[in-house]
């Protein structure tokens, strides 16, 4: 054990509860390499995440500050593979023992860091092309063990950010559970706040319904997961390798998207589909999409409303329904429309697990980094195609997402200031207040930690 001053640690070795059952020699070299070009910074920065889950911050260089001694190496055994960890969280253990959830969740780390860089270093995706990106993310998904065929259309996708009033969480759970009641699975961000609440309202009605083998999967991708670590009802964690395959990720697997109350991660998210479902090729595939939230979050959709609208046209809002306040509703909703994507899928032969037929754009897929001159640089006027905007006013958010809490954005806002915005001036005023509302409703960090200092300027013009 470490000294009173620092955090509580455990050092173990571990073997898997479920899968991973072996490596090769070179697969262990490279995981164990923390040169140039290996992957153990990437996997320590992820396994302490999961090893620290439902922490209350999301300050990802805290965490490695916090246990800075930490370690972690693959064991190649005749038997097997194991985990060797040196001052781990004192958390993750029970009476000496890994709790099994956590066991599992590192596991799942392993196994996508290693199979998402084997497969590109060895060329088998064509990253440089929309449809290599799309069998991208399915194999990804299907080497996670997710796709599920011969499965009626169940998983509903949720949406909302990781902080967020008491209210609203309690909110998120009481959708959960009116889903669960209808045997939907849960699918999210997998960290906390709205993230979370869906799946624990979900788990009370599965049970009540004795339903089993239930899944709670949680997508992520390495510069979130260790500012928001999967909370502990996840079962099912994926590891995307950047934002914009974690959120085709979300579309292609998910039968429904229901959106709770966030900050900038979660408009980003909201641009993205809109601007994939504004695609012309998208104009008849069925896709439901709702916002809710408590009474008390009226205002915030309302705001959310005016904005797109505003910056995609009315169009923009045919594409959603706004519920308040009713979680029997919202589940309603979903079931119907859940209804209507499987009889379009059997009618168009498209499989029930993976969204074949959504067309997505590849300026949805390429890869955004925010450095200060790709902001600067994006498109946010209306002379153009509205789910053209989308996409720049989706890298718009993303950009900030980084700035707040990925340690590659707040390195870089530490070394030469904010990002700044510029575009049509009334998008610009309306991006400038909503983004205000978020800063004084404490949807950009959690609260409790250092005053927020916004990492963006937005100007006219």
């Amino acid at each position: 054990m470490q000294d009173s001053t620092r955090a509580a640690t455990v050092s173990a070795r571990i073997t898997p509860a479920v899968g991973l059952a072996s490596l090769s020699r070179q697969e262990v070299a490279r995981l164990r390499d923390a040169g140039a070009g290996g992957l153990h910074s990437l996997l320590r920065r992820c396994a302490l995440a999961v090893l620290t889950q439902g922490s209350a911050s999301d300050d990802a260089r805290a965490m490695l500050e916090r246990f800075p001694d930490f370690d972690i190496q693959i064991l190649q055994r005749d038997r097997g593979v194991k985990l060797e960890l040196t001052n781990a969280p004192a958390e993750a253990f029970v009476d000496g023992r890994i709790i099994t959830g956590v066991n599992e969740l590192l596991f799942a780390v392993v196994r996508d860091i290693l199979y998402v860089a084997t497969l590109i270093d060895a060329g088998t995706f064509d990253l440089d092309d929309p449809h290599g990106i799309t069998h991208a993310v399915f194999e990804i998904l299907r080497n996670a063990r997710v796709l599920r065929a011969n499965v009626d259309p169940n998983l509903v996708v949720c949406w909302g950010g990781h902080s967020i009033s008491r209210d609203e969480y309690e909110y998120t759970k009481k959708v959960g559970y009116e889903l669960g009641l209808r045997a939907f699975d849960i699918c999210t961000g997998c960290g906390p706040g709205a993230m979370k609440g869906p799946m624990k309202g979900a788990t009370i009605a599965h049970a009540k319904q004795r339903r089993r083998q239930n899944r709670y999967i949680g997508i992520t991708e390495p510069g979130i997961i260790a500012a928001e670590s999967p909370n502990p009802i996840v079962n099912n964690l994926i590891i995307m390798p950047d934002i914009e395959k974690r959120l085709e990720a979300f579309v292609r697997l998910g039968h429904a998207i229901i959106v709770f109350p966030g900050g900038v991660g979660t408009a980003e998210e909201i641009l993205y589909l809109l601007g994939i479902l504004m695609h012309p090729a998208n104009a008849e595939l069925p896709f439901p999409l709702i916002f809710t939230g408590p009474r008390e979050s009226a205002a915030y959709f309302e705001q959310i409303d005016r904005f797109l609208r505003l910056a995609l046209g009315d169009a923009a809002a045919r594409h959603y329904s706004i519920v308040v306040d009713d979680p029997r509703e919202v589940a309603h909703i979903a079931r119907k429309g859940v209804d209507r994507v499987r009889t379009f899928r059997l009618d168009n032969q498209d499989a029930f697990f993976f969204n074949w037929a959504l067309h997505i754009d590849g300026a949805f897929q390429t890869p955004f980094r925010p450095t200060h001159e790709a902001m600067a640089a994006l498109n946010l006027h209306r002379a153009q195609e509205p789910h053209r905007l989308a996409a720049d006013l989706r890298r718009a958010f993303s950009g900030i997402v980084a700035g707040n809490v990925k340690e590659e954005g707040i390195r870089a806002i530490e070394q030469r200031g904010s990002f700044v915005i510029h575009g049509d001036g009334d998008i610009m005023r309306a991006l400038d207040a909503m983004l205000a509302s978020f800063v004084e409703q404490d949807r950009m960090k959690l609260p409790g930690g250092t005053r927020y200092v916004p990492c963006y300027r937005v100007e006219a013009g």
